[in-house]
C-alpha cells in the first residue's frame, strides 16, 4: 500500500498543448491511453484525414495529435469532444472520457484516494502545510504553484484537481472518523494572499464543526512536542487492518506491521494530547479569522 501526498512528482512539460503526460510506471493508465489513442488514429484514417488536417479541424497542434494517438499524452475532455464532432463519431469518442478521467491523476494519488475512500478512520498530523484534505482550491494552487523548480500551469491544475478529488471523503455516508492536527505557524502563514488565506481559515472552521471531524491546533507555545520528526498519517479499515506512514520512522515508508503501527499510534496520540483541544482550536481559528 502506498500513502503519499498529492503533488510530489513532476508530470512533464505541457508547453506544446493541452493534455497530460502518461506516467510510464502506471501500467493500467498506459494501456487505457494507448487504446484511446489507437481508436482516434483509426477513426481519423478511416475519415481520410491527415494528422495536419485533423489538428487544424480540432484546433490543436499536429504534434499533440501524434502524441495523443501514440498513447503519449492524456487528452482532456474538450479535446475528445471536439474530435468526436470532427470525425462524426456519434458520441463514441466523447464517451472515452469516462475511462480517460480515471487515469488523468498520478498513480500514487489514485492509490491514496482509494485507501482514503475505504478507510473508516483517518488520522493526520501535518507540520509544514495544511493537510491536502482540508485545502481550498486557491490554497492548493498556491502551495503547488510555489514548488521549485516550478511546475507548468497544466501540471499545477492537474495536481490541484487530484487533491480536491480526494476531498470526496467528506461526502461519504456514513462518513469516516477524521482527525487532524495542524501547526499554529502554518495557520498564520497567508499562503496565496490574504483573501485566499481568509477563505482557507473559513474552510477549516467549517470542517472542524462537522460531527465526524476532530480538528486540533498545535500551539507554538507548547514546550513539549512529539511531532518534530515530521508528518504522521494513519488509515484504519473496516476489516481491522491499517496502514500508516511517518516522515521520521521506518524510512518514511508505508507500513502495515502491527508493531510499527503501535508506535505511530502512540506518537499521534501524544501529539493530540499536546495540542489544543478541539474547542480551543476552533476558537483559535475564529480568532485568526477576526484578524484577517
Amino acid at each position: 500500500m502506498t500513502v503519499v501526498e498529492a503533488g510530489t512528482g513532476r508530470l512533464g512539460d505541457e508547453a506544446d498543448g493541452p493534455g497530460w503526460e502518461v506516467d510510464p510506471d502506471d501500467e493500467w493508465g498506459v494501456a487505457v491511453i494507448a487504446t484511446v489513442g489507437r481508436q482516434l488514429r483509426l477513426r481519423r484514417e478511416a475519415a481520410g484525414m491527415r494528422a495536419a488536417e485533423f489538428a487544424a479541424a480540432v484546433g490543436y497542434g499536429e504534434d499533440l495529435v501524434y502524441k495523443v494517438e501514440g498513447g503519449k499524452r492524456i487528452p482532456r475532455q474538450e479535446y475528445l469532444d471536439r474530435a468526436d464532432e470532427v470525425l462524426d463519431a456519434g458520441g463514441l469518442i466523447a464517451a472515452t472520457w469516462e475511462d480517460v478521467k480515471k487515469v488523468r491523476y498520478p498513480k500514487k494519488v489514485r492509490e491514496l484516494g482509494k485507501l482514503e475512500a475505504k478507510a473508516v478512520e483517518i488520522g493526520l498530523y501535518e507540520c509544514n502545510i495544511i493537510a491536502g484534505l482540508l485545502q481550498t482550491p486557491e490554497h492548493a494552487r498556491a502551495v503547488i504553484g510555489a514548488a521549485q523548480p516550478p511546475y507548468s500551469p497544466d501540471d499545477v491544475e492537474r495536481m490541484v484537481a487530484a487533491r480536491l478529488a480526494r476531498q470526496s471523503v467528506f461526502d461519504r455516508d456514513p462518513g469516516p472518523a477524521l482527525s487532524f492536527v495542524l501547526e499554529e505557524g502554518v495557520l498564520r502563514r497567508p499562503i496565496g494572499g490574504k483573501a485566499a488565506w481568509h477563505r482557507q481559515l473559513e474552510r477549516l472552521s467549517e470542517v472542524g464543526r462537522l460531527h465526524n471531524v476532530v480538528l486540533q491546533v498545535m500551539p507554538t507555545s507548547c514546550d513539549t512536542h512529539s511531532g518534530l520528526d515530521g508528518r504522521i498519517e494513519l488509515l484504519k479499515f473496516a476489516d481491522g487492518t491499517a496502514v500508516g506512514r511517518s516522515d521520521g520512522a521506518f524510512n518514511g515508508r508505508p507500513t502495515s506491521d502491527p508493531r510499527h503501527l503501535r508506535i505511530l499510534e502512540l506518537r499521534y496520540g501524544t501529539i493530540r494530547a499536546q495540542a489544543l483541544s478541539p474547542r480551543e482550536s476552533l476558537a483559535f481559528i475564529e480568532q485568526l479569522l477576526g484578524e484577517t
